[in-house]
């Protein structure tokens, strides 16, 4: 059984920074006298009291985690933080139920985008600010816990980016916080900067600030109901096709980018297969919806490269409903679905990294086939890939489908078509958002689903930004052994 006291001692700290985080959103219906400003005041302090008492009764002098510890860590800090950034929702003017709560601050915090609430165009401000504001710190959690954390839990073949290694972690903590400085530095950039795209394309400053967390973070909020479609801009749309992009991509390349190191961004494997995706993908559906006749050839690749990189970066956003594009759109589009963006970025799915050591295996399998007597080296960025991370990478690809297997028969069985089950699944246990058809499509929403359904899909949405077994080691006997 883990110590779980230093465990508890980092959840304080971070529940007590969460506690501050509601003040902004309370200042905000304070100033527009909202009464939910009262809501967020209550939670602040409810937060406030737990995250002090988690620290002040869980101090030791040796704070080190074992890797065991670091795998609680990981899967408690997220639950946690759902659970309190729900408090607002539940009992804000339009309250949601605590299934819808829990939902919610989950589709926040992993960035996923899916969502339960409706008429937002008409939402106080406090609740649109605390939905971005719950992207905008998850998306920075999820590039820490990326580079800082995975890599020395060997999860899925995250150990392929581990540059050096401890039995008790006793330098990720210290790696960690140089990372978050560093990143939250660039992160906060980006975001400035998108956010000045966004009201130089004629958005309010107020939804432009919104629409910058939830795009660096690849979330996908929005502050209306027609997503990045109640604004006709181009700017606005390419805009936000730019920053999806750069929110998809590793976030320590930008940091070795900005030390001289160019070429290591623009020839990375990721980056390199991110770009021929999405080049494919968009081309496809780009001549699909012209030969239709949907669109002029202009704005057929502008609809097609903007849907396509809001799908593959995980971010959510939508300029129209592809689900009237036809069959061939929505076969690329579920494709999609569970690829994501790439390791180190915000975004969710599977990821690049993986599928380039898949195409490398595959690659060198070919090769043997030909040449029994050769021998073939599997290579990511030019350096040998270990055995045991291909068979990391195997194993979570086959965990992920069946898990996603799992999820949908789950959500069938619950009532849901085929189309809505599989797309729901794949749409939250890779954090995109919006999946596929009439009720959890681009222009629908997730609030008529079966409450059961909604709890299923948040343990999805939970499960798939952690990485798969960063949750299920600790239902093993094993895990829990001295």
């Amino acid at each position: 059984m883990p110590d779980l006291r230093p465990i508890f001692h980092i959840v304080g700290l971070l529940l007590t920074g969460l506690a501050v985080l509601m003040l902004v959103p309370a200042a905000a219906d304070l100033m527009t006298d909202n009464p939910d400003w009262f809501v967020f005041w209550v939670a602040s302090v409810v937060t406030g009291f737990c995250g002090v008492a988690l620290i002040l009764s869980n101090r030791r002098p040796n704070m080190a985690l074992n890797i065991k510890q670091a795998f609680v860590l990981t899967t408690v800090t997220w639950v946690a933080l759902a659970l309190f950034a729900a408090l607002p929702f539940r009992f804000a003017n339009d309250s949601l139920s605590f299934t819808g709560s829990v939902f919610e601050a989950a589709s926040g915090l992993t960035t996923t985008g899916a969502t339960v609430l409706t008429g937002l165009d008409a939402m106080p401000p406090g609740i649109l600010l605390w939905r971005g504001l719950l992207q905008l710190v998850g998306g920075l959690g999820i590039i820490v816990m990326a580079i800082a954390i995975l890599p020395f839990l060997g999860v899925g073949g995250m150990q392929l980016l581990r540059t050096e290694s401890s039995d008790r972690m006793d330098k990720v903590m210290p790696r960690a916080r140089q990372i978050t400085i560093a990143t939250a530095r660039l992160y906060g950039l980006l975001a400035v900067v998108c956010g000045f795209g966004y009201w130089f394309g004629g958005m309010a400053p107020f939804d432009a600030a919104i629409h910058a967390m939830t795009t660096i973070s690849s979330g996908g909020f929005s502050t209306s109901d027609s997503s990045i479609a109640h604004w006709p801009s181009t700017i606005v749309v390419w805009n936000a096709i730019v920053f999806m992009v750069l929110a998809g991509l590793p976030f320590t390349l930008y940091l070795k980018a900005l030390k001289g190191s160019w070429r290591e961004l623009v020839f990375d494997d990721q980056v390199c297969l991110f770009a021929g995706i999405v080049a494919v993908a968009s081309g496809v559906i780009a001549i699909w919806l012209y030969a239709t006749g949907r669109y002029d050839a202009g704005a057929a690749i502008t609809q097609a490269l903007f849907n396509v990189i809001s799908i593959i970066t995980t971010t959510g956003f939508a300029t129209t409903d592809y689900n009237l594009w036809g069959s061939m759109p929505l076969v690329v589009f579920a494709l999609l679905l569970s690829v994501g963006g790439c390791t180190g970025s915000t975004a969710g799915g599977i990821k690049m990294l993986r599928f380039v050591v898949l195409w490398e295996m595959a690659r060198c399998y070919v090769r043997q086939l030909v040449t029994p007597r050769g021998v073939f080296q599997q290579r990511f960025n030019g350096v040998p890939i270990a055995p045991d991370v291909v068979t990391s990478v195997m194993a979570f690809i086959g965990i992920y489908f069946a898990t996603l297997v799992v999820v949908a028969l789950v959500l069938s069985a619950l009532g849901l078509d085929t189309l809505t089950s599989f797309s729901a699944a794949a749409a939250c246990l890779g954090n995109v958002g919006p999946g596929l058809g009439e009720i959890v499509g681009p222009a629908g929403h997730y609030r008529s689903l079966h409450p059961a359904a909604i709890w299923v899909l948040s343990a999805a949405m939970i499960m798939g930004r952690l990485e798969l077994f960063t949750v299920l080691v600790m239902c093993t006997r094993h895990f829990w052994r001295s």
